[in-house]
């Protein structure tokens, strides 16, 4: 995990082992996310009335790391699988699809050089799944959405973190998120960028994609 030459809480870089787990293809959708909220009354997100935030296939945005969480377990109910956020080093292991230290999913080549880059994600997030996938066939890794994920967010949790299956720290006020989205200048990230926000904010361009126990 990490990047020697990226931010200070990149660094160190270390290795990790985590144990078998499953990640969704995809961002979880605006179609997914409705059948969630009409079976359980939760509100509908902010933004989901307005028509560029309103296709079945976008992913949802304007949930909070609540929503998702409450998304996991109501999927989980349903389907009697446990079905969770993933952790920050599942996202990275995920995202790397088996190529380690490259600094993008497809390798070292600048995100500026992606197939119609400057014309993509003017306005809001795409539907899912139209570029190619990662070797390991996950679409939209280090795009479109920032994705929430379960952990903690510590910018010096590199330092000590376990060798295995590292989770994030015990507390926290902001949670971990991962990948890139629409709404910035950079709207791909590295692999192994951070971020992190309070988890009952909602933004336009935050999403989230599921996780599953092997």
């Amino acid at each position: 995990m990490g990047q020697p030459d990226g931010r200070d809480e990149e660094r160190p870089v270390h290795r990790v082992t985590i144990a078998p787990f499953q990640l969704a293809r995809y961002q979880v959708i605006n179609a997914e996310y409705d059948a969630f909220r009409h079976a359980t009354a939760r509100a509908m997100p902010p933004f989901r009335e307005h028509s560029e935030f309103a296709h079945p296939m976008q992913p949802v945005v304007g949930v909070s790391w609540f929503d998702a969480v409450a998304y996991c377990e109501w999927l989980a109910r349903e389907t009697g699988r446990h079905f969770r956020l993933p952790t920050e080093a599942e996202w990275e292991r995920a995202a790397r699809g088996g190529v380690e230290q490259c600094l993008y999913t497809w390798g070292n080549a600048p995100f500026s050089e992606r197939a119609d880059y400057a014309t993509r994600w003017l306005n809001a997030p795409e539907p899912v799944g139209t570029a190619a996938p990662n070797p390991y066939g996950l679409y939209d890794m280090c795009e479109n959405v920032h994705e929430w994920c379960s952990d903690w967010y510590d910018p010096n949790y590199y330092a000590v973190s376990p060798a295995d299956d590292p989770r994030g720290p015990e507390t926290g006020t902001r949670r971990a998120s991962r990948g890139g989205a629409w709404r910035h200048h950079i709207k791909v990230s590295r692999c192994a960028a951070r971020s992190s926000i309070p988890p009952e904010f909602c933004y336009a361009d935050y999403g989230f994609r599921v996780a599953c126990d092997a």
